[in-house]
């Protein structure tokens, strides 16, 4: 039997923000942006994301870090 300390954190009904992947929709209303908007910064290389087959990926916690360099 493993002990409370040795077992594996588990979230129920929510999600560990810091390594969240969001889909282009979840980053544009997390950014406060249109869509359209993000994909075009993500195809010119002006926003941290990563192409999945024809849908782009982002890490929360990256666009976080692109925010605070960006927004100084």
């Amino acid at each position: 039997m493993l002990d409370q300390k040795d077992r594996p954190s588990i979230y129920i009904g929510a999600e560990e923000s810091t390594n969240q992947v969001m889909t282009s929709v979840e980053a544009a209303d997390y950014l406060k942006m249109h869509v359209k908007t993000v994909c075009r910064l993500a195809k010119e290389g002006k926003i941290p994301a990563k192409k999945v087959g024809s849908e782009w990926r982002f890490l929360r916690s990256v666009l976080d870090k692109w925010l605070a360099e960006t927004m100084v």
